[in-house]
């Protein structure tokens, strides 16, 4: 598998990739001929890189092809100014008709800039949760359907076979404990040289365990959680890993192995032996020289795993409602979601495309590796709190876990604190 075929990107939970380096790439797909539309062509924005916005284009093409009479503008804005760019689009009165979100899409919604598409999803008679499963409903808020699931890929693990083999230890599975996790973690650490696990410091990653665990982190009344005795267990364990057990790298481990190296480097560099995370990784592995394959997530009291990805909404601002709609069930079909996974782009968040011979056995692929271990995950992927404050929340964690993960406190105090801040953000934003 090459290399330059696969999208290295580390997108946020549910999240953005890597933005293009400056100003707003557009690209447009018309009908032509006589069946051709003399109106405005549909506005589309997305954010990514170059694997991105081909990928996308197909896409629009295939959609184009099908409709004819449609026209689409399709709008690369850069990752790091995307949310901004849209939301200031729409304020003032001239929002894309149809546009990319992902975890802050209820910042939107709860601005009244997305038009809720639940009438639109009954008249055309989709069943969203049988097209996506549990991500079907990811993007509501109060009650309304804001978005269609588009790419959605959910954590799994990827292991080193020669690693696992060499020490006699078997595949992961989804049936795995947390116990059977960190029995194999310590088999395979070799003390300054070689680590069982790349470790949970990401909160997707610490998240899947503290949901595992019976936790949650925004309660089914909108109130923060962390502080719950389910959360405070989950995070420790996942601190103990690196500070009592040693079968993670710490800070300092990974600044040892060069600059800037993380868990997606330090697994192709054979410093880890297994790490889990998202689609991306596959392209730090694509030319390795061992044996590697991809296994679901294990479990705690119950399985739950986080995911990544992004779904496709309408602004309130769109003056081609129908036209749009029209769009967004055809790009989330199957047939146009084949495309996500032809160009190694994405996990397409169809549930029909990832139990597909197209995703189980994409043409880039060169050597054997178990994609269902996308679509068997899928089952377990949890329904993320999406609340309107959501980059306050994400800022308020990095800052109040840092010590945290320098070792420097229990979970139990910095997580009693971090619900203080988290109240403090929910309320002033309620």
């Amino acid at each position: 598998m090459s290399a330059d075929r696969v999208q290295l990107s580390r997108r946020g939970f549910f999240g953005m990739g890597a933005g293009v380096a400056a100003g707003v790439i557009t690209l447009t797909a018309c009908g032509s001929g006589s069946g051709g539309s003399a109106g405005s062509p549909l506005t589309m924005t997305v954010w990514g890189g170059d694997t991105d916005r081909k990928t996308y284009q197909k896409r629009i093409d295939l959609l184009v092809k099908k409709y004819p009479d449609l026209k689409v503008k399709l709008q690369l804005i850069p990752s790091d100014s995307y949310a901004q760019k849209v939301q200031t689009m729409i304020a003032g009165g001239s929002g894309p008709d149809i546009t990319q979100v992902a975890e802050s899409v209820n910042t939107y919604s709860s601005k009244n800039q997305l038009l809720p598409l639940d009438d639109m999803v009954k008249k055309a008679g989709l069943d969203l949760n049988k097209q996506f499963g549990p991500v079907g409903s990811i993007y509501a808020y109060e009650g309304k359907t804001y978005a269609i699931p588009d790419r959605s890929g959910a954590i799994t693990v990827y292991y080193n076979k020669d690693l696992y083999e060499k020490k006699g230890i078997k595949a992961p599975t989804a049936d795995w404990t947390w116990d059977d996790a960190l029995d194999a973690f310590k088999e395979l650490t070799v003390p300054g040289k070689q680590w069982g696990y790349g470790g949970a410091e990401w909160y997707p990653q610490w998240w899947s365990l503290a949901y595992q665990n019976g936790g949650t982190i925004i309660d089914a009344d909108g109130r923060p959680a962390v502080d719950s005795d389910e959360v405070v267990e989950a995070l420790q364990w996942a601190g103990d890993l690196v500070f009592k057990h040693k079968v993670v790298p710490s800070k300092a481990d990974y600044a040892d192995m060069g600059s800037e190296v993380g868990a997606d480097q330090a697994f192709p560099l054979q410093n880890i032996a297994t790490h889990a995370n998202g689609f991306w990784v596959i392209a730090g592995v694509a030319d390795a020289k061992f044996a590697w394959d991809i296994a679901p997530m294990w479990r705690g009291k119950k399985q739950a795993v986080s995911a990544f990805g992004s779904g496709l909404a309408i602004s309130r601002t769109s003056k081609q409602r129908d036209n749009a709609f029209k769009a967004i069930q055809f790009l989330t079909s199957a047939t146009a979601q084949k495309e996500i996974i032809a160009s190694g782009e994405d996990v397409p968040a169809n549930l029909q495309v990832q139990h597909s011979e197209a995703f189980l056995k994409p043409k880039w692929m060169e050597t054997d590796i178990d994609m269902a271990a996308f679509g068997e995950s899928s089952d377990f992927v949890f329904r993320a709190p999406f609340i309107p404050e959501w980059t306050e929340m994400q800022s308020a964690m990095d800052s109040g876990l840092a010590d945290f993960w320098l070792g420097k406190e229990s979970a139990k105090k910095a997580l009693t604190k971090l619900q203080k801040d988290l109240e403090s953000i929910v309320k002033s934003g309620s």
